[in-house]
């Protein structure tokens, strides 16, 4: 009753707005509304027409003027659109207003990245999430959805009297629901908050078996979720879509060099994407906070991929994690089709440490995982070791904490060559064997 309608069900034809405000924002503007045309899209809705108006002055009513907005909905119409989406966020009584006058269903930016939220939450975490998002953003628009009830007329008292007292029934009922409303949200958030303590423990247990942690971070649809798969054959979802990850999955992979490395999938970030949506997805995004490193993953092949990137360090700066070492990858590399230029332009700007890749390809993979094994460089240290066979402990320590890479027996002794963590090193100092000493050693004697 107080959630929001069921419009990818109910819409067929979307015009899309945007509105700026400096003449500067033209161009931005522009692209922000190229990637809500990709936003409809997901949603299944075709748009029929789109329209980029410059506002000199906001309006209170229409956010833009009143002879501008009357052009917007007559266009709206003449398209056959049965849906109006905003780029810009816009008001419960400009909602109101435009749908009036209109006689067609308004939304904003905001509400079409809910209702994909929703199709893509899979997890009870994620439902929880999306639900309550959307709890708060409907909250101060349960007016407009019971606008209805205004225009009843008759019942109670009959007559003139009868429209006030339907009036006063609906607003009786609003605020019923508004009351529900703020009970659900604090169930919600008593439900998410239990959820978060589990995910606490989990990731406690897994910081205390010493194992590093990387999240993979970037823009929606760079292809994290593809990197991923292709490292570890996870199987996530990873479709050509936006936001098709809204649930983080963590997977295990071991490196060359025998360390292994937990490597975690997040939602995907988006440009303008309502503070709301940060804080209500804060406890997807907190993988990202408790990683050892970060994986930036970014489209090359998008004109945009600059400010894809500017996109992901301020949502990282909100979670104070900006500054966490972080490896830069600029995917999909192999849609160039070989153009030198601009893989040169992408160097400069991001600089000399980017690792160009393709996970459709597998190009540059190898070297990804070499930048691993790199940040990771003063976790352990790998050690000969001659250890008494009586000493079977220590070697299964290093099976359960570190990585055996070969082993053979000599005498009573067992030669190991290991990769062995630092919090355990100091175990293994007193049968540190160096085979180029002994033999430096023999030749001297001789």
């Amino acid at each position: 009753m107080f959630d929001t309608r069921e419009k990818p069900r109910m819409v067929e034809h979307a015009f899309l707005i945007s509105a700026y405000f400096d003449r500067d924002e033209e161009e931005a503007s522009g692209s922000l509304l190229d990637e809500l045309v990709e936003l409809v899209a997901t949603l299944g809705i075709g748009v029929c027409g789109t329209a980029l108006v410059f506002v000199r002055d906001r309006n209170k009513r229409y956010l833009t003027g009143s002879g501008k907005a009357r052009e917007l909905m007559d266009a709206a119409r003449e398209a056959g659109a049965d849906c109006i989406v905003f780029d810009n966020e816009i008001s419960p009584a400009q909602q109101r207003a435009w749908e009036e006058e209109a006689d067609i269903t308004v939304i904003d930016r905001e509400e079409v990245i809910l209702d994909i939220f929703r199709m893509r939450a899979r997890t009870r975490e994620a439902v929880l999430q999306v639900e309550l998002a959307r709890m708060q953003y409907s909250l101060p628009r349960l007016a407009r959805m019971w606008g209805h009830l205004d225009r009843q007329s008759g019942g109670a008292g009959g007559g003139k009297g009868g429209g006030a007292a339907s009036r006063g029934e609906g607003e009786q009922q609003i605020e019923v629901d508004r009351r529900l409303a703020r009970e659900r949200i604090s169930r919600i958030q008593k439900d998410l908050e239990e959820v978060r303590r589990n995910r606490r423990t989990q990731r406690k247990q897994r910081a205390d078996e010493g194992i590093c942690q990387a999240s993979i971070v970037g823009y929606t649809n760079a292809g994290k979720s593809s990197l991923l798969n292709l490292l570890s054959g996870a199987g996530v979802l990873a479709e050509d879509k936006l936001f098709a990850t809204l649930d983080p999955t963590t997977r295990r992979i071991d490196l060359p060099d025998g360390q292994p490395l937990l490597i975690t999938d997040t939602v995907g970030f988006v440009r303008n994407l309502p503070h709301r949506l940060v804080e209500a997805f804060k406890a997807t995004l907190e993988e990202a906070v408790i990683a050892d490193f970060l994986i930036h993953i970014l489209d090359a092949s998008s004109p945009e991929v600059v400010a894809f990137h500017e996109t992901t360090i301020r949502v990282l700066q909100e979670l104070g994690v900006s500054e966490k070492p972080t490896i830069t990858v600029l995917n999909k590399i192999d849609l160039l089709d070989g153009d030198a230029q601009r893989l040169h332009d992408l160097k400069m700007h991001f600089g000399p440490d980017t690792v160009f890749i393709s996970v459709a390809t597998g190009a540059g993979i190898p070297v990804l995982i070499d930048r691993f094994t790199d940040m990771m460089l003063d976790r352990v240290r790998r050690m000969t070791l001659r250890l008494p066979q009586a000493r079977q402990d220590l070697v299964s320590l290093l099976h359960r904490d570190g990585k055996i890479l070969s082993k053979e027996y000599e005498e009573n002794d067992i030669l190991v060559t290991a990769v062995v963590p630092h919090k355990i090193c100091h175990l293994f100092e007193v049968f540190y064997h160096d085979p180029v000493e002994k033999e430096e050693g023999t030749a001297t004697s001789d």
